[in-house]
């Protein structure tokens, strides 16, 4: 593009200096040609005048009585041509061919014949020509610079856009915000800006589904886990028969996990809020992790009023819980306890350990991605705000010592 840009602004430049310079060069000669012209015509008739003045006044007209003329040239050559008189000559005859000459004839018969050497016509032609050629490089070389100048003016925010549109596609959706002062490169740069922003939330949207679905599956998993050890380690048909069950319902949420990730991503917003049973759902949760905490030397307590129904998604509420007896079994200690209680209109389901608890640091940023003070993920408390806000409900820390995370859903009531 660069090549072609100053290919063509020379090309306008050399026509125009082309149009501009020939009739103009043209002109200036003819017109130095006339003025040596005139100057020889003006000479030959001011001889003529001071001859015809001599002749009527009966004076001598002769070589002598002529050179002391001021208006006669020193360069000119004249050649006075008088009736019944031999020729008079004033000066030396131009050198070279074609003189600048000039013929004037009076009354009397004389006859006035000046020349002029047309040396003096060529230079100043010359002089003439090469000051245009002298104007006509002058002019192209700025054009040229011009050409260049605005042909890299151009072809930059053209390389950076092309730059930013190669990152784009190589996954890097960072807007540039760069504006270059033309309307139309503005444009294409906004355009690719907002394009940028858009991909930004669609990599970062898929980024967080990729991590939510790592952790929220974890879960189930490592439950369903638990139960085919507990299958593989017994002879009794009985307790095979139970954990396949047992088995069989983690399938079913793992399922339902899976379900829950994919309309999540779809749509955030939850339409499948329904009424269920509080302790239903903590005692399925218990019996899922009490395996898990016995071995770990710990129990877990089950605290609060039966009968309780709140309004949300029982996988969602599932999700949540397991994600809370998880962490207080990774970075707590102690006994594990679910406790459940009413406030005002929302059924409260808190999760509390003896642990140490959440530093003051950690307190206010406990919630955020990334941020653990156990050197985890830092994406399972985030994922469970989630999963809470999605489903009506909110997760709160209660407390910091000892850590006390509540969850906060709507009560039913008939």
């Amino acid at each position: 593009m660069k090549r072609r840009l100053i290919n063509s602004t020379l090309g306008v430049v050399l026509v125009v200096v082309v149009l501009f310079c020939v009739p103009l060069a043209l002109l200036e000669k003819q017109s130095i040609e006339n003025s040596a012209q005139n100057a020889v015509r003006t000479e030959a008739l001011h001889l003529l005048g001071v001859v015809e003045n001599r002749l009527v006044a009966g004076e001598p007209i002769d070589a002598e009585a002529l050179s002391g003329l001021t208006g006669t040239d020193a360069s000119r050559y004249a050649v006075i041509h008088l009736p019944g008189q031999t020729p008079i000559t004033l000066g030396t005859p131009p050198d070279g061919g074609d003189p600048v000459r000039a013929v004037e004839q009076g009354p009397h018969s004389e006859t006035v014949t000046v020349e002029e050497s047309r040396g003096p016509v060529s230079r100043d032609i010359r002089r003439m020509l090469l000051l245009l050629a002298g104007v006509a490089v002058a002019t192209i070389a700025a054009a040229a610079a011009l050409a260049v100048w605005q042909s890299r003016r151009l072809a930059r925010p053209l390389t950076e856009l092309a730059q930013t549109a190669e990152r784009l596609g190589s996954g890097d959706p960072r807007p540039r915000q760069r504006r270059y002062g033309t309307a139309e490169l503005d444009r294409i740069a906004e355009v690719l800006d907002a394009s940028a922003e858009r991909i930004g939330r669609m990599l970062t949207a898929e980024r967080r589904l990729a991590a939510d679905a790592s952790h929220q599956l974890r879960t189930p998993l490592t439950a369903l886990s638990m139960r085919l050890e507990e299958i593989a380690e017994t002879d009794d048909p009985a307790t095979v028969k139970e954990e396949a069950a047992i088995a069989l319902t983690q399938v079913e949420r793992l399922t339902d996990v899976v379900q829950r990730l994919l309309t999540n991503s779809r749509d955030s917003r939850n339409a499948s809020a329904v009424a269920f049973d509080v302790d239903e759902v903590i005692k399925q949760q218990a019996e899922e992790w009490r395996p898990a905490l016995r071995r770990a030397g710990r129990v877990l307590y089950l605290e609060g009023p039966p009968g309780l129904f709140a309004v949300g998604t029982p996988g969602a509420v599932a999700q949540v819980l397991a994600a809370l007896i998880e962490n207080s079994l990774m970075h707590g200690d102690g006994a594990v306890t679910i406790r459940t209680r009413v406030r005002d209109t929302r059924v409260v389901i808190e999760v509390q350990d003896e642990g140490e608890g959440v530093s003051d640091e950690l307190g206010a940023r406990v919630f955020e991605r990334a941020v653990s003070g156990h050197n985890s993920t830092g994406i399972g408390l985030a994922v469970a705000r989630d999963l809470a806000e999605a489903d009506g409900g909110r997760l709160e820390l209660l407390s910091l010592r000892p850590p006390v995370f509540a969850l906060f859903l709507a009560r039913h009531v008939d």
